[in-house]
């Protein structure tokens, strides 16, 4: 990526202009990926162009989106392109967001029918600015999709809510998604420097209540390694999570976007992740995907395939 580069993905940050440079490190051999240049990554970009659709995917520069394009899959990011929040790993744009857009929901279900999803991703930039943080938008675009695709199976990325009363969360809740997902990010030490506009334990809560509110849904969330956390922390955010009946995990490496963005501290090697597969496994969740290149959605509907059989298997025994 060229200087230029560098810096105009870091004036869409205008909090982090104080910040002063940090070099970003060479990726190691294992977290480099291939540029997108097959035909089915053209054609996804151009349903989701003519949808005039964002996605997490290029907003938050993953790694894996030449692969997953190329399947097909993108995970849609609604409500805007600009973040009311300015969390120091994220590319996401930061700023005053624009009006809700009402067609929207129905523009995502038609991208849905057409890319021909069995399962999607529906994630958002935080919206403090709205009196219910999104949460009747989000709710309507999970209408919307299961009007037009019917048979294909739903996963939201929520925000927080932080700023909302209860109510917000049991209105998404109510639209009875499949995967109910809200990423923790990091270790509750990290979070004044990672994270500052959340809260740990409200994060936590949220998960456990969605699973008050209706037990069928699944829960997922996920945490990025690599932030300045120790292992010791690690394993006490997967109990966190199991104490509130979380049922499926991700972990992947944190790969810093900008040099005004949090530092990698480390690159973590394939066999730590094994590891925490194997202990996280151990505490009792359903699924777990850790490995450097794990996103919240990459391979979601792969996940949820399997997800679903390792519930059925519990419930069995």
């Amino acid at each position: 990526m060229s200087t230029r580069d560098l810096t105009d993905k870091a004036q869409r940050h205008p909090e982090k202009a104080h910040k002063a440079d940090t070099p970003i490190l060479r990726k190691p051999s294992w977290i480099r990926v291939k540029a997108p240049v097959s035909e089915g990554y053209k054609k996804t970009r151009d349903i989701l162009l003519d949808n005039n659709l964002a996605t997490v995917c290029q907003e938050a520069s993953c790694p894996n989106v030449g692969e997953c394009w190329s399947q097909g899959h993108a995970t849609m990011m609604i409500m805007g392109e600009i973040c009311t929040r300015g969390c120091s790993f994220c590319n996401i744009a930061t700023g005053r967001p624009d009006a809700l857009d009402v067609f929207e929901p129905a523009r995502v279900a038609v991208a849905v029918e057409k890319l021909g999803l069995k399962h999607v991703v529906i994630t958002s930039v935080d919206r403090d600015d709205l009196d219910d943080g999104g949460a009747e938008h989000i709710a309507q675009t999970i209408r919307a999709i299961r009007r037009k695709a019917p048979e294909t199976t739903i996963e939201v990325l929520t925000p927080d809510f932080l700023k909302c009363g209860p109510e917000a969360l049991e209105v998404v809740v109510e639209a009875k998604p499949d995967v109910f997902n809200h990423n923790l990010e990091t270790v509750p030490g990290l979070y004044p420097i990672v994270r500052p506009g959340a809260r740990y334990f409200h994060s936590l809560r949220i998960l456990q209540r969605v699973k008050e509110l209706d037990p069928s849904i699944f829960t997922k969330s996920g945490i990025m390694v690599g932030l300045g956390e120790d292992r010791q922390g690690v394993l006490q955010v997967m109990d966190d999570m199991r104490a509130a009946d979380v049922d499926f995990l991700t972990i992947g490496q944190y790969l810093q976007p900008t040099p005004k963005h949090h530092v990698v501290e480390r690159f973590v090697d394939p066999e730590e992740f094994k590891s925490y597969e194997k202990a996280a496994y151990g505490k009792g969740f359903l699924m777990v995907s850790a490995t450097p290149l794990t996103r919240s959605s990459y391979h979601a509907g792969d996940d949820f395939a399997q997800l679903r059989a390792a519930r059925q298997k519990k419930l069995a025994d």
